[in-house]
């Protein structure tokens, strides 16, 4: 269970060092009224100095998020374990009989609770068994009393883990929702930055280019076309499709528009259907593919098609110059998202891998595989 400093389990640490102070004065009051009942007082008082000794240290422990380890758990067990164990001996069995309450008596919760509030209710509910088990071992015989003092041990130890983990959830929702809030600001910030630079070039370039012929015309269709698309983005709208998310489509259909003079496309003869939203959000990654090979690979390339069933394949083969080493990491860094986004992080959406194989002067091949399910 993760913890953080300041977070919501800090309070009850606070708690279950206050439980164990209030028991230790507790445990005193009745070590002084019983002493002279005692087989062995100085022994009785050496345990109670124990119990103040590992009191403070458990305080200090417990409340550094780094020190709740196994460690410490498992000290502060064996540490009750052991005085339990000791207990008719200090006390001496005919006074434990005779009514005498055991040396710890409610201290040997602390650990039950530190279990609970590191773990939950099933690591509270097994430290819980094992110091009950070990109190009513040391009894000669079992009364009502002390089969009570075993269950409110375990209902101790389920109840605080049960809080415990809800602590634990909230803070992790209230993390995301902040998480949410920063993130919605930041988009809203870079839309009006997009919105006042190139959502106006685009539209600029709609409106000079749409009655010009040849592809002046066709590069001003493009712009307004991305216009919309990066309109409805940082709108937070997602793009109408095509022909409906849940749909199959023909991906051999959205890759052939690919297929031009130095890009060859092998795919099967049978259709290679996918979910709409599947197969455009691979089109799109392999035209990102492409897109490299046109800027640094001269254009020539060849697009393969594989149909697996449960997977489909589009490998991009070029015969460049390949990709050197640490470039890829460059190219991030200064903001070029091209593989890491446009294609790796659709992939990624998509539940599938993307594999990058390239060295120098043997060109460079782009894997793409996808699930055929729609996530």
């Amino acid at each position: 269970m993760p913890s953080s400093p300041g977070g919501f389990e800090m309070p009850l640490w606070r708690a279950v060092a206050v439980f164990r102070v209030a028991s230790l004065a507790y445990v005193c009051l009745v070590a002084l009224r019983e002493a002279d009942r005692y087989a062995h007082p100085l022994a009785g008082a050496g345990l109670v100095l124990l119990m103040a000794v590992w009191t403070a240290v458990t305080a200090f422990g417990y409340a550094r998020p780094a020190w709740r380890r196994w460690p410490l758990l498992l000290a502060d067990l064996g540490v009750v374990l052991a005085i339990l164990l000791a207990t008719p001996w200090v006390i001496g069995r005919a006074a434990l009989h005779g009514g005498v309450p055991t040396l710890a008596v409610a201290w040997l919760a602390g650990p039950v609770l530190a279990w609970a509030v590191s773990g939950g209710r099933r690591r509270g509910t097994v430290a819980a068994v094992v110091i009950g088990g070990a109190d009513l071992a040391t009894r000669e015989r079992i009364s009502t009393s002390s089969l009570t003092g075993a269950i409110l041990l375990l209902l101790a130890g389920a109840v605080v883990g049960h809080v415990a983990r809800l602590a634990v959830t909230a803070e992790e929702r209230l993390q995301r929702a902040v998480e949410l809030e920063a993130a919605t600001r930041e988009r809203e910030r870079l839309a009006r930055g997009i919105h006042d630079s190139v959502l106006q070039v685009l539209a600029l370039v709609q409106r000079r280019g749409a009655d010009l012929p040849g592809e002046a015309g066709e590069l001003a269709r493009l712009a307004g076309e991305q216009e919309a698309a990066l309109r409805a983005l940082i709108g937070g709208a997602a793009l109408p499709p095509a022909t409906g998310g849940h749909d199959e489509v023909d991906l051999r259909t959205l890759l052939s528009r690919y297929a031009r003079a130095g890009i060859s496309l092998s795919a099967p003869a049978t259709p290679v259907p996918l979910p709409a939203t599947v197969a455009r959000e691979l089109a799109a990654a392999t035209a990102a593919a492409l897109d490299n090979v046109e800027r640094h690979a001269g254009g020539r390339a060849w697009v393969l098609v594989e149909d697996e069933g449960a997977t489909v394949t589009v490998s991009v083969r070029d015969e460049g110059p390949g990709i050197p080493e640490g470039r890829l990491e460059e190219a991030q860094a200064q903001g070029r998202l091209g593989v890491a986004q446009s294609i790796r992080g659709r992939v990624a959406d998509l539940g599938g891998t993307v594999r990058i194989a390239s060295s120098p002067d043997a060109g460079t091949e782009v894997e793409l595989t996808v699930p055929r399910s729609d996530r």
